[in-house]
């Protein structure tokens, strides 16, 4: 009776003991995915434009998050990196904005970084441009693929590798940026004036609209061509996903700024839709399960780069 209780009392230890490792983070969990993108992409946060209170909302959501990971400060004031951000697209009375990037540290005591990047804010309700609504003025544009899906994706990855109890080859820097949709302001004023050395940082991942996935056109990984070590990481991947890779550093999001700075990047992006920019880009049209898939995947690309040395850059252009 002693023996049985025993081994019950150690069969119980060794799960509580697992539990709390990395098998805990082991799934990108769906329920918080929903989670998050259900409230950032909510009417009430009336489309995160730049500059609104709504967007302060978001980054005192996402700031939370980081908090509650654990993860260091490493903005200029806490989290926030603050900047100021102009509307160039259309003429409005507020056209100088303030906006955050929020910026969360994982410390590993190691020499070199890797950067995890997605942007929050949107097009609001369509005043500050770049709609494809011609009537799009005056009505929320809640940006569910275009970007909370990748702020999800950056959350997820942040919780997972803040909670695996592991300490990794590398540190990892997680931003989300403010004002990609006025030109990716937010990315650009972090290079220019980053807190960590760009010299120190191994690689950058960027996720923007990661949330409708097509199965027919697959995801798109853009920059693998940006540094000799990539073909070797994504070498036998196991995805559910289909996936294509194309060379250029270069695209119409974050990783851009990293790539000016001659740093390998790699930008996830499921694509355009006919939601793309319009006031219909809601919640419930994300392809939770591939999104979950898609990170999952993500997971593995950065576990397989903290087993390379230090990354070399190619110029792709």
């Amino acid at each position: 009776m002693k023996t049985r209780t025993a081994y019950f009392k150690f069969l119980l230890l060794t799960v509580l003991l697992v539990s709390s490792g990395r098998t805990a983070f082991a799934q990108v969990d769906i329920a918080q995915l929903k989670k998050h993108i259900y409230y950032l992409a909510d009417d009430k946060m009336k489309g995160r434009g730049t500059g609104s209170k709504q967007v302060k909302k978001a980054a005192n959501y996402i700031e939370k998050q980081f908090k509650r990971y654990g993860l260091e400060p490493k903005g200029e004031k806490g989290f926030r990196q603050s900047f100021e951000a102009k509307v160039r697209k259309v003429v409005v009375k507020d056209s100088i904005r303030m906006a955050d990037n929020i910026i969360g540290f994982l410390d590993n005591g190691a020499a070199y970084t890797i950067v995890v990047g997605a942007h929050y804010d949107h097009l609001g309700e369509g005043h500050q441009g770049s709609s494809k609504d011609s009537l799009g003025v005056g009505k929320i544009h809640n940006g569910a693929d275009d970007n909370a899906s990748g702020v999800a994706g950056l959350l997820a990855l942040a919780q997972h590798y803040a909670g695996n109890n592991e300490k990794e080859a590398y540190n990892i820097l997680f931003i989300a940026f403010g004002a990609e949709e006025l030109g990716l302001v937010g990315s650009r004023y972090f290079t220019e004036h980053p807190t960590i050395p760009l010299a120190n940082i191994q690689w950058m991942l960027n996720m923007d609209m990661i949330g409708r996935y097509n199965p027919l056109n697959g995801l798109a990984i853009i920059g693998y061509g940006t540094s000799s070590k990539f073909p070797a990481i994504f070498e036998n991947v196991k995805s559910d996903i289909k996936f294509y890779t194309s060379k250029d550093g270069n695209g119409g999001s974050d990783q851009t700024s990293f790539y000016k700075k001659n740093i390998p990047v790699l930008f996830f992006h499921t694509g355009g839709h006919a939601d793309y920019h319009m006031p219909t880009d809601d919640a419930d049209k994300i392809d939770y399960q591939s999104l979950k898939a898609i990170i999952e995947l993500e997971k593995q690309i950065i576990d397989r780069s903290m087993q390379q040395p230090k990354m070399d850059f190619i110029w792709t252009n």
